[in-house]
């Protein structure tokens, strides 16, 4: 954000390979490039950030990510456009413009409004998943330019949403002034973002990966929006992800004053230490017994002939499994519903990614379920797991048999 020089750690996870780079079985054999995921805090605007190792053209020109195969953030995007259209009052003559809108999860409810709706993603193959929902898609990655070039094409929204994208921008000032290009002058930009604060009172350390260049307060939210003319008016706190925020800002020079809720999560991240450097120090020994704790319970299920699969092959998960150093002689496969990683490989650990039928055959004795994030969920999907007398485990925030 400020182009000051990166002196502090925040946490060093090793080396990883990129978290979405899943291997086909002709890959196996081939050589595999290794990242560092070293994630430094910046002493002068106090921004949470790892260095741009891997150029985001890399990553998310295709993608392997489908936000519709979750069932229960597929509810969360219809909640929030129900919530948006009766707060905005949008209707049929109102538009939206959704960023790194995937495969259509969110603008489809904006769709079966009737109101005009509008997509940029810059996966192609998940954008066309996207418009085969119905959803007008550009495809592109979003900064000054282009979406200044969108608002000339389109006309500038009432609603800019950008859910879970603004820490995958690795010019994060850049795509903000993207945001202010695509939104009228009295419109609203609305931004999730998984919060810095949960993260480390949660111990989540398997949320950052490559595809992660920001990890963000309200307080470096605040000041990377108020460079691009968006100032914050209000915010609300949500459980996704570990626990996330939600933003709404306005341009600066029609903003109305800022709720009571901004200056609560201010002063929560205050009190936590967050907006000073010496306050992010310290997370390092959470990572590491999370880590052992983990690696304690597979060597002995090893021991013990216990057998152990995964459920879900998520960009954590892979974070997670190669920080940890696990491989298949710990945990013998994983499964997605996803059917795009099927009969592929976990990148780094070259665990084998099957069908969710694949748990009922093998009958393990445990499930580690990697997007803990979704437990609930998946949970209730995984009941039938009891029958045989499996149990379900999570790392995160500390290790869980249940």
């Amino acid at each position: 954000m400020c182009w000051a020089d990166l002196t502090h750690t925040f946490v060093d996870l090793g080396m990883s390979p990129p978290c979405e780079s899943y291997l086909s079985a002709d890959q196996l054999d081939q050589g595999e490039t290794f990242y560092p995921l070293h994630v430094r805090v910046c002493s002068q605007c106090l921004l949470v950030q790892l260095p741009a190792y891997i150029p985001a053209e890399d990553i998310f020109t295709d993608y392997a990510y489908f936000s519709s195969y979750s069932d229960s953030w597929v509810r969360h995007a219809e909640k929030f456009i129900d919530l948006a259209a009766a707060r905005l009052g949008l209707d049929d003559e109102s538009f939206i413009v959704e960023v790194a809108s995937n495969d259509g999860y969110l603008l489809q409810h904006s769709v079966a409004r009737g109101i005009r709706s509008l997509g940029i993603e810059p996966a192609a193959n998940v954008a066309e998943a996207a418009v085969a929902r119905g959803v007008p898609t550009e495809v592109m990655f979003l900064g000054e330019e282009t979406g200044s070039k969108v608002a000339e094409r389109h006309g500038r929204a009432d609603l800019v949403v950008a859910n879970n994208v603004f820490a995958h921008v690795p010019d994060i000032v850049d795509f903000s002034k993207g945001l202010r290009a695509l939104v009228a002058d009295t419109g609203y930009v609305s931004i999730e973002i998984p919060h810095l604060l949960r993260l480390i009172d949660g111990n989540e350390y398997d949320t950052i990966y490559h595809e992660h260049f920001s990890y963000l307060s309200l307080l470096t939210t605040q000041r990377v929006l108020a460079a691009a003319g968006l100032t914050v008016v209000d915010v609300e706190e949500l459980p996704t992800h570990g626990g996330s925020l939600r933003t709404w800002s306005m341009p600066t020079e029609s903003a109305v004053p800022a709720s009571a809720a901004v200056e609560a999560v201010l002063a929560e991240e205050a009190a936590a230490g967050l907006h000073t450097v010496a306050g992010h120090y310290g997370f390092a020994g959470a990572v590491a017994k999370v880590r052992n704790d983990l690696l304690e319970f597979l060597i002995a299920c090893a021991r013990d002939g216990k057998k152990v699969v995964g459920y879900g092959a998520p960009g954590k998960g892979n974070t997670l499994l190669n920080h940890c150093g696990i491989r298949s002689d710990l945990m013998e496969f994983s499964v997605d519903r996803n059917p795009h990683k099927h009969g592929k490989f976990l990148p780094g650990t070259h665990i084998p990614i099957h069908p969710v039928e694949a748990l009922a055959e093998a009958r393990p004795d445990y499930v580690l379920v990697m997007p803990w994030n979704l437990r609930k969920e998946i949970s209730a999907q995984l009941e039938y797991v009891r029958e045989w007398g499996g149990k379900l485990v999570v790392a995160l925030p500390e290790l869980e048999i249940f």
